[in-house]
């Protein structure tokens, strides 16, 4: 998955701040296949139970019989066409999401070779922050970061200041 590019700082980010919020005696449903992070989560002895691959955006089933008490989902919202579907559908009462954002110098991102790896959504924050109101969740905890390439050009430079990485900390208010 990562042979030439493994995130080291986005992967090390996302841990502190999973570590920052989310107890090891927690249970956490990792929305996604299993993948170099949720091995990184179990090593570091959290409990971790993935989905199976199935499509989100049709089957939420995995979700919706989990008795997890942590959701994941880490750059996953952006591949799915409804994500609302998938936060409502959420049993647990905590939530961990990182999402790209969307960078007013490129299109989203498409593979022409992997159907599912491309980006229907790449989010403004605002447009996150919203997505999780709207399906009764409460925002405890945000932080954003970049991430820089050591290429040249104009859009390697600008990604040494512009966020590209958001994530959020979110507890359930109500069962809309």
């Amino acid at each position: 998955m990562y042979e030439q590019t493994f995130p080291h700082k986005r992967f090390k980010l996302t841990y502190q701040f999973l570590e920052k919020h989310i107890s090891k005696s927690e249970s956490i449903l990792d929305l996604g296949v299993d993948n170099p992070f949720s091995k990184i989560m179990k090593n570091q002895g959290y409990t971790v139970e993935n989905t199976n691959g199935e499509d989100l955006d049709v089957d939420t089933s995995t979700i919706k019989n989990s008795d997890a008490t942590v959701v994941t989902a880490f750059e996953i919202f952006e591949h799915l066409l409804s994500p609302f579907t998938v936060l409502q559908s959420i049993q647990a009462n905590k939530l961990v999401i990182s999402v790209p954002l969307k960078l007013w110098f490129a299109s989203a991102y498409r593979s022409k070779s992997d159907k599912w790896d491309r980006h229907y959504h790449e989010f403004e924050d605002w447009q996150l922050e919203w997505l999780l109101e709207k399906t009764g969740w409460k925002i405890i905890d945000k932080q954003q970061w970049t991430n820089p390439v050591k290429k040249l050009g104009v859009r390697p430079l600008l990604r040494w200041f512009t966020p590209r990485y958001f994530i959020v900390y979110a507890e359930r208010i109500s069962n809309k």
